[in-house]
C-alpha cells in the first residue's frame, strides 16, 4: 500500500509544468509554485489517519491469521475452506485500505482522478495481458483440439490426464495424484505429446537388456509371451519387439524394445509392472543374463537361487 501511494505521488509530479523540471533559467522561480501545488493536492491531515489506518489493517490481517490457524487445527476438515475465506478477506482488506488511504491523503480532483485512473489502467493492463493471452489460447486449443479431456499427456515435464480445459488453464491430474494447473497460452509453443488422443487404449514402451552372449531368439519370445498373457493388454493391437545392439559407454548390449497396447489408460503402471515381473522371473529361470559388464564375476541368477 505504501508503494502504491508512492508510484502515485511519481504519477502526479509528472503533471507538473515543464518548467518546474526542466534547465529553464527561471526554473527557481517556478518550482515554489509547483511544489506548492503539489502540497494542495495531498491533504495533510489525512496522511496521519492513513498510516494509522494501514497500521489498524495489519494488526486485523495478524489477528485474523492467528485466528484462521488456531481453528484449522481444530477443525481439520475444514481447514481448506477456513484458508479460502481467509485469502478473500485479506484481498478485501488489501483493496479497502489502498482506497481509504487514497481518499484520505489526496483532495481529488480531475488531475488526481485522471492520474489514478491512468495508474490503475497501466497496472490492469499488464496484470490481464497474460490471462488474455491464456484466453485467446483456450479457443485456439478448442478449435484445434490437440488433445481432449480423459488423455494421457506429457507437456513441460508432466504426465498425466487431462481432467478439464477451461478458457484460461487447463488441468492435469499426474500420476503422482498431484494436480498441475497450466496457463493455455503454453500450449502455444511448447511441445505436447498425446498418449491416446481420444482412444481408451494406449501403446506402452518397455526395453529389456541382455548380454551379447545370450540367447536373444528366445528372450524376445519370453518378452512377447508376458505381453501376450498380461491381463492388462488390448489384443486387437499389434504386438511388437524389436532388436538392437547398443553399444553404451563401457560395454555393448542387446536391446529388445517391447511395444504393445494397455486396455485402458488407468492401467499403464500396471501393465508395465506385469510385463516387468513375467520376464524377469523367465530370464532368471532360463538363466538369460543381463550384459556383461553388469554381470561379471556373478553366477547364474538360477545357480545362486539353487545354492
Amino acid at each position: 500500500m505504501v508503494r502504491s501511494l508512492l508510484v502515485i505521488a511519481s504519477a502526479l509530479l509528472a503533471l507538473l509544468p515543464a518548467a518546474a523540471l526542466g534547465a529553464d533559467p527561471t526554473a527557481d522561480m517556478v518550482e515554489p509554485t509547483a511544489v506548492a501545488n503539489f502540497a494542495r493536492m495531498i491533504r495533510w491531515s489525512g496522511v496521519f489517519t492513513s498510516i494509522l489506518v494501514i497500521l489498524g489493517a495489519w494488526i486485523v490481517l495478524r489477528l485474523m491469521n492467528d485466528f484462521v490457524e488456531r481453528i484449522s487445527q481444530q477443525f481439520a476438515t475444514r481447514r481448506l475452506l477456513l484458508q479460502k475465506l481467509a485469502t478473500f478477506t485479506q484481498f478485501v482488506i488489501y483493496v479497502g485500505t489502498g482506497l481509504t488511504v487514497i481518499m484520505l491523503s489526496f483532495r481529488i480532483d480531475e488531475r488526481v482522478l485522471a492520474v489514478i485512473g491512468g495508474t490503475i489502467a497501466v497496472s490492469v493492463g499488464f496484470a490481464i495481458k497474460d490471462l488474455v493471452a491464456s484466453f485467446i489460447a483456450g479457443i485456439m486449443i478448442m478449435l484445434d483440439r490437440p488433445f481432449q479431456v480423459g488423455d494421457r499427456v506429457s507437456f513441460g515435464g508432466e504426465y498425466g490426464d487431462i481432467t478439464s480445459i477451461g478458457l484460461r488453464s487447463v488441468r492435469m491430474q499426474t500420476l503422482d495424484d498431484n494436480t498441475v494447473t497450466i496457463p493455455n497460452n503454453k500450449f502455444l509453443s511448447d511441445i505436447t505429446s498425446n498418449g491416446n488422443y481420444g482412444a481408451l487404449d494406449m501403446q506402452v514402451a518397455m526395453t529389456f537388456d541382455i548380454g551379447v552372449d545370450q540367447d536373444v531368439t528366445q528372450a524376445r519370445e519370453i518378452v512377447t509371451e508376458a505381453a501376450v498373457s498380461s491381463r492388462f493388454v488390448h489384443l486387437p493391437k499389434p504386438i511388437v519387439v524389436h532388436v538392437e545392439q547398443v553399444i553404451l559407454e563401457t560395454y555393448v548390449t542387446m536391446r529388445l524394445k517391447l511395444k504393445a497396447y494397455v486396455l485402458d489408460t488407468k492401467h499403464e503402471k500396471s501393465f508395465q509392472t506385469d510385463v516387468n515381473l513375467r520376464v524377469f522371473e523367465a530370464f532368471a529361470a532360463r538363466g538369460i543374463l543381463p550384459p556383461a559388464m553388469l554381470h561379471r564375476g556373478l553366477a547364474p541368477l538360477t545357480a545362486r537361487g539353487s545354492s
